[in-house]
């Protein structure tokens, strides 16, 4: 009992955290103590601790030699490195899926949420509910990854999806975002046409695909990052993207 209280928290502390950060609550280069992290969470020094080493290990923290952690700093060249990567791991997560084969129930569950987008697409042509289509996007390339039959696969696609601008997400969850609906209506041509090659075990054509399709997350970043001022306004985790 003891043992789930404790990861429970390192969790609340992972989530408290990365929020802060991704918030700009925590300004770059600012120093995160565990003192001060724990009194301002309202949790103990312990699963803070954890939580910290865990974040550095996503690299979403580095360690500084006075003591504590600072929100890491990236290029834009580490940023659009970090979201081919993702390309390169779901397009070999969807190659294995179309090799392996898939069990009937896993592609029923993925194509279900395709269905689901495209009510969320069809539903207001000229501004659909970005919200309600972040959570559905999440969970096709969460239910995507895990099509492979890989743990290794699946595992390294969290760890890189966890860093913010890597995310499949990006750019999509937030008030006055500049993604237009035909950047949707692609998304989702690219969604059914993975899960339809995936189906057809045509392994190189997934791939392919996954791989094209996470390149809209660059263009969006790319985009994004061009608003400037009002960019770190709408998005405050790109505070941590050295132009």
């Amino acid at each position: 009992m003891s043992y789930n209280k404790d990861a429970a928290q390192t969790v609340r502390a992972l989530a408290g955290i990365r929020d802060l950060i991704l918030r700009g609550d925590v300004e770059p280069g600012e120093r995160l103590s565990e003192p001060g992290l724990a009194e301002r969470l309202g949790i103990s020094r312990t699963p803070i601790r954890a939580a910290l080493a865990r974040l550095e290990q996503e690299g979403l923290l580095e360690r500084v030699p006075s003591g504590g952690h600072i929100p890491r700093r990236f290029t834009m060249d580490e940023a659009i490195d970090a979201i081919e990567l993702r390309g390169v791991l779901e397009g070999t997560a969807a190659r294995l899926a179309a090799e392996r084969g898939v069990e009937p129930r896993r592609m029923i569950a993925i194509n279900r949420v395709l269905d689901g987008i495209d009510a969320v697409i069809a539903s207001d042509t000229a501004n659909p509910p970005l919200d309600r289509y972040t959570a559905l996007n999440a969970e096709f390339h969460a239910l995507l990854s895990g099509l492979s039959g890989s743990e290794t696969i699946e595992r390294e696609i969290d760890r890189i999806t966890r860093l913010p601008f890597a995310s499949p997400s990006a750019f999509l969850d937030k008030p006055g975002s500049t993604v237009v609906p035909h950047s949707l209506v692609l998304a989702q041509a690219q969604h059914r046409a993975m899960v339809e090659a995936i189906s057809l075990r045509e392994g190189a054509r997934a791939e392919a695909v996954a791989r094209e399709h996470a390149r809209l997350a660059r263009r969006n970043l790319e985009q994004v990052m061009e608003g400037g001022s009002d960019a770190l306004r709408r998005f405050p985790a790109l505070a941590l993207v050295a132009c």
